[in-house]
């Protein structure tokens, strides 16, 4: 019996590590992003911005108001101390979320994610300590300037999943189109969510609560995960906790949701809740 037992473990991680090395594989990794874009017609493009090469999903159609939808980190690490040559994520929440939004929508990945090709400027800093470093957010302005245009908005509602709240949170502090900033997930706070984690510092990288001055003014609403370890709420109010009382920035706290479970599925609903929805 021991020996079967013995036997069927080593299958079993055999099975695990087979699924694991296909889901890993970059291609694999596109075409379902590909599959989970064409359920709302999204169709792949791409955003020439002077230094990265951004990888978008993006419906065809016009409006007043276009929801840019930010994907998180993406599959940064393969282990705690080794970096991922290839960020492109295993499971894109942020498309996923802007495939169940419906709207007016848009995507846009972070640098290097989806690029196929590995060129000079991906380096792997640019998923671990500087994944919202200047170059980066400079380069997803540049793309919103281009989705905006081929919208044909003239406002925009900036969603980031988790390192994308970042992203979306440091983009709409410099822009003056944003009327709403929405996170699902979201590493507000990137100084507080490393000493929580026993993490280094991500020198180099810029920190959204360092921006609220250009924050203030825009209506937020931030969906947290109650069972999230990843991302807890700590991080959230300690973002919050830089701004005036009165500021208009609401917290949804999601009390069967984690980092990844299941924000797509809900996010119709959760869409409902936010209280000016009705203006865009």
């Amino acid at each position: 019996m021991d020996g079967l037992r013995a036997c069927w473990i080593v299958v079993s991680a055999l099975m695990l590590a087979a699924c694991a090395a296909g889901a890993l594989d970059p291609e694999e990794r596109l075409r379902r992003a590909e599959e989970i874009a064409a359920g709302s017609h999204l169709t792949r493009g791409t955003f020439e911005t002077g230094t990265f090469r951004l990888t978008g999903f993006v419906k065809p159609g016009k409006g007043d108001v276009l929801s840019v939808y930010i994907e998180g980190d993406g599959f940064a690490w393969v282990t705690r101390h080794r970096p991922s040559r290839d960020p492109t994520p295993v499971d894109p929440v942020a498309l996923r979320l802007a495939v169940a939004d419906g709207g007016n929508v848009a995507y846009i990945a972070r640098p290097c994610q989806y690029s196929r090709v590995v060129s000079p400027e991906c380096d792997a800093r640019y998923w671990t300590s500087e994944r919202f470093a200047p170059a980066v957010i400079d380069a997803l302005n540049v793309a919103l300037n281009q989705v905006k245009l081929q919208s044909g908005a003239n406002a925009l509602v900036l969603v980031g999943y988790s390192g994308g709240g970042a992203v979306a949170a440091l983009l709409a502090a410099q822009r003056s189109d944003v009327v709403h900033l929405i996170t699902v997930a979201g590493n507000l706070d990137h100084a507080v969510w490393s000493r929580l984690h026993g993490l280094s510092p991500l020198e180099g990288s810029l920190n959204p609560p360092d921006f609220w001055p250009g924050l203030e003014g825009i209506p937020q609403t931030h969906f947290v995960g109650a069972l999230d370890q990843t991302v807890p709420i700590t991080v959230y109010r300690a973002y919050r906790s830089r701004f005036r009382e009165e500021a208009d920035i609401q917290v949804r706290i999601v009390d069967a949701a984690d980092h990844r479970c299941c924000w797509a599925r809900e996010w119709p609903h959760l869409l409902e809740t936010i209280s000016n929805r009705g203006v865009w």
